[in-house]
């Protein structure tokens, strides 16, 4: 009978920094035989690591499985919709191996990736054509709502998202784009492999008044958009140097995710200043345009991808035991560009 390996939370996080030994790896037996009608087995190929889970680890009951993003190959069928050989993206547990059904399948998200990708580039699926890609698809696209020859500050410009943001903003709408990350490798990454047109080293930054004068600098006079990932001083930047008619996209905030303080300091909007200045700060998640009811990101971003203008740095570990490194990894600045899991 086949084992399925399972990243498992063994002790809540309240605060501070995740660390491998809130993690185990649980193996489990998987009857994968007499498939019933609409079933399939689904061997894991990838999964991901994202700075979102974060949050649903400070409390809850323990021992409990972890879920979220993975690219998977159906391996055995008894439906029509699943044939063998399919590659699927879908958030489920971080599990090798999957029993499946079409109607448990369609109480989740999932995306098809067959007429995109190869179980040997599978790794595409959780980057420029998986959540990262959707996020940063949407975000920009439909969110920002760009305008050729605007300025965009991103935030986490070396991340996943940040760094696709940057990249469709340039080369595909004709925006100015400034960064910010931190470190000189990374900046330098986000420069010149990313093609930003600037970028900001927060690292050098003392807090959110001297962040807003650089930024009023590199972007001549103030900015039209803001993607924010991170939350803080750049929020606070970003909001000082907005033009009239700015619009900001809210996709994540990873500089609260590990705050223990009972008392975290907020972010706060002069909405009066808003009202003269016909400002748009707008929250959202990728589900939409990842499950194709929204948008064709889908399309999109694989034509762009082909074309070159679009690309997701991947930092890629191999075997589900290297998942809880992965994961810390991304709070500790060690990895450029998406995480990825490799199964086996």
């Amino acid at each position: 009978m086949p084992t399925a390996q399972t990243v498992t939370l063994v002790s809540t996080i309240p605060s501070g920094l995740p660390e491998p030994s809130h993690f185990s790896i649980v193996s489990s037996d998987v009857t994968t035989s007499n498939l019933e009608t609409g079933s399939f087995v689904l061997q894991t190929l990838c999964m991901s690591a994202d700075p979102y889970l974060r949050s649903g680890l400070k409390t809850g009951d323990v021992p409990r499985p972890l879920s979220g993003f993975i690219v998977g190959k159906v391996t055995a069928s008894n439906s029509e919709k699943y044939p063998v050989n399919n590659i699927i993206g879908a958030a489920l547990p971080f599990s090798t191996l999957h029993l499946l059904s079409e109607e448990k399948i369609s109480k989740t998200i999932s995306w098809d990736l067959t007429p995109h990708i190869t179980e040997e580039d599978a790794t595409l699926g959780l980057g420029v054509l998986g959540m990262p890609g959707a996020t940063a698809y949407g975000g920009f696209i439909d969110v920002l709502r760009p305008q050729e020859g605007e300025t965009l500050f991103v935030s986490s410009a070396a991340g996943a998202v940040g760094s696709m943001v940057g990249q469709i903003a340039k080369n595909v709408k004709g925006c100015k784009v400034i960064g910010s990350c931190g470190g000189p490798e990374k900046n330098a990454i986000v420069k010149d492999k990313f093609g930003f047109d600037d970028c900001i080293d927060y690292k050098t930054i003392k807090g959110a008044e001297e962040l807003t004068k650089v930024l009023e600098e590199k972007s001549e006079g103030g900015i039209n958009m803001y993607f924010e990932n991170v939350g803080g001083m750049h929020f606070e930047a970003a909001m000082n140097t907005l033009k009239p008619h700015g619009r900001v996209a809210i996709c994540g905030c990873i500089s609260r995710y590990n705050d223990d303080s009972a008392t975290p300091k907020l972010n706060t909007i002069d909405i009066s200043k808003m009202i003269y200045t016909f400002q748009r700060v707008e929250g959202f998640v990728c589900m939409p345009w990842l499950s194709g009811a929204r948008g064709k990101f889908l399309e999109d971003m694989n034509e762009w991808r082909k074309e070159g203008k679009v690309g997701c740095e991947q930092w890629v570990v191999e075997g589900i035991e290297k998942w809880p490194e992965a994961f810390q990894a991304l709070f500790t600045g060690k990895n450029t560009g998406k995480v990825c899991v490799k199964i086996g």
